[in-house]
């Protein structure tokens, strides 16, 4: 009997520590904001995710509302409930040091998705799952500056300037065009990554008599309200090229009607996937590499539908 015992002693210790036994995980995950559409996309697919495997993973989303006070705090009650594993999409890239301070200190895996912070070197326990935002800004521009044959001018509609996705999707545009000297840009402003407000830049600019051949945005949503105040405006449909970033189904749809000539691809599902796998796998104690990134792809008319 004592040795029967002891058998299933050992069974249940190799089972803990290999991980198979690793049941019911928690996940804390902090979203930068809840009211963004692409991030939506994001929350959701991790949601899917979370359900799919069978180890039962369990997420407790909490919004931080572009707050970065907010979600140090949501980081600081997941640690002190004891949370398996943290997923932060981060308010702030350049104010993360904080947030990763508390995890390693309480010995929490961290998972840092879609937004990957400004230090240049993360401590050991700590990942990034994201897309390569430089690489967006070549792909959109590079397509755009075939498009206008290297001249013209162009506006950029910049995202939410406390985020390194809006300064490097920038510095992935202005790397092109220093390869076209025809190519000049007339006004760039931000407008938070909001619809509305790509909108009314837009309308702004087209007032104040600006001349431009293009519309640079850091994501779909500015670009959609880009192709909103032209319409408003009169402008002949595709006489101003729009570029977005993200290919949201809103996106899609308007490059299908015409009214965005080119997006670029952000995975969603990609990103979410990689987010909890890598999750699991820290939890477990299994080796994960500390950059994991999910490609951008380019949407243009031709290859649109491939993305439905």
């Amino acid at each position: 009997m004592k040795t029967k015992t002891r058998i299933a002693s050992l069974a249940l210790s190799l089972m803990l520590t290999s991980g198979a036994a690793l049941a019911d995980l928690k996940i804390g995950v902090s979203m930068s904001q809840f009211d963004d559409t692409w991030l939506t996309y994001l929350r959701e697919s991790m949601d899917k995710k979370a359900k799919s495997l069978p180890d039962g993973v369990t997420l407790q989303f909490e919004d931080a509302r572009s707050d970065v006070v907010k979600q140090l705090s949501q980081v600081e009650s997941f640690i002190s409930q004891k949370v398996d594993a943290l997923i932060v999409n981060p308010v702030d890239t350049a104010a993360t040091q904080r947030i990763t301070k508390a995890a390693v200190a309480a010995g929490i895996p961290l998972v840092y998705v879609n937004r990957r912070p400004d230090e240049p070197k993360l401590p050991e326990g700590v990942v990034t799952v994201a897309s390569d935002d430089l690489e967006a800004g070549h792909m959109q521009m590079q397509y755009l500056a075939d498009k206008m044959g290297g001249k013209g001018n162009i506006v950029i509609l910049l995202g939410d300037l406390a985020n390194n996705s809006t300064t490097n999707r920038t510095k992935g545009v202005k790397d092109v065009l220093a390869k076209y000297p025809g190519i000049k840009i007339e006004q760039e402003q931000t407008g938070t990554w909001s619809r509305d407000k790509g909108m009314t830049l837009v309308n702004d600019w087209l007032t104040q008599g600006r001349d431009f051949q293009a519309v640079v945005s850091n994501n779909d949503e500015m670009a959609i309200g880009a192709a909103m105040a032209l319409k408003q405006a009169g402008t002949k449909k595709g006489s101003v090229l729009i570029a977005g970033v993200d290919g949201t189904p809103d996106g899609l749809n308007a490059i299908k009607k015409g009214q965005m000539a080119v997006s670029v691809f952000q995975d969603a599902k990609g990103q979410a996937d990689g987010s909890i796998d890598t999750a699991v796998k820290m939890v477990k104690k299994q080796p994960v590499e500390q950059a994991v990134w999910v490609p951008y792809r380019l949407i243009t008319p031709e290859n649109v539908d491939q993305f439905k």
